[in-house]
């Protein structure tokens, strides 16, 4: 019933479709309506959330995909055209992460909960920034984790005050933010498939960091960094490491072990 909604509020049929890279937690496919468009149809539990991050991650001044058409578990979003990156696209994505972080909130985390296929997140605000990244962030684990690593997270968790800002200002956060959820473009580059929340600014950039390292061309774009933001990476990493331990196994338990001793945990 919801895809015939999507149509009704698309004024056009679907008529074909494939699937596209990146459904490991959801379905994503670009499709051809009857009327020559093609569309990126994303299906799932959580798209009406998405789109409301979609929206604010545009309304930052940063490229994101238009929002066309959202209907029961289908969200219907502007098929944008990718290229191969190149110093220019990491340029534009750097500017684009700093508008996304000039657009400040109230407070910590965000109005609706969300999370990554079956794992929710605990979106809710906190009174300073290391009791929310301890609370929301870390400590949702703390039961599935081995008991060694789970003690060490925990001593993590302990010490946060004295690692972490108290109160940086609360940036609005992709929350996501790894290659695959930037589309290069010609002329500019785009952020997709957010997972937003208010937060320190530098939890993007961690994320970003994890699996590879940004060119130069990034960190032009991006612009000044915090005094001592190396030091409080691994602290940041812990949280996307965690996720994909749980996710997809214990593959990623050396990650998370490395990571804690990064911390001097």
């Amino acid at each position: 019933m919801s895809r015939a909604a999507l149509e009704t509020a698309l004024g056009a049929r679907i008529i074909a479709s494939r699937a596209l890279h990146g459904g490991d937690l959801s379905e994503v496919m670009l499709a051809t309506l009857d009327d020559g468009r093609e569309v990126v149809l994303k299906r799932g539990a959580r798209v009406a959330t998405e789109a409301r991050m979609l929206l604010a991650v545009a309304a930052s001044g940063a490229r994101a995909p238009q929002v066309l058409a959202q209907a029961g578990d289908w969200l219907a979003l502007e098929a944008l055209p990718e290229t191969a990156a190149s110093p220019d696209g990491w340029q534009a994505l750097g500017k684009a992460l700093r508008r996304v972080h000039e657009s400040t909130g109230r407070g910590y985390g965000w109005s609706e909960t969300y999370g990554f296929g079956p794992l929710d997140l605990d979106n809710a605000p906190r009174p300073d920034w290391p009791t929310f990244w301890a609370e929301a962030r870390l400590r949702p684990f703390l039961p599935h984790l081995p008991r060694n690593l789970a003690g060490r997270v925990e001593t993590l968790c302990l010490r946060l005050h004295e690692s972490l800002p108290e109160t940086p200002p609360a940036a609005l956060l992709h929350g996501d933010l790894w290659t695959g959820n930037a589309l290069f473009m010609r002329g500019g580059a785009a952020l997709i498939d957010p997972a937003c929340y208010h937060g320190h600014a530098e939890v993007d950039l961690a994320m970003l960091e994890l699996f590879g390292s940004p060119p130069e061309a990034f960190w032009q774009g991006y612009g000044r960094q915090e005094p001592g933001r190396a030091a409080r990476r691994p602290v940041y990493q812990l949280f996307p490491a965690l996720v994909h331990l749980r996710l997809f196994g214990g593959g990623y338990a050396g990650m998370v072990s490395g990571l804690l001793a990064q911390a001097d945990v």
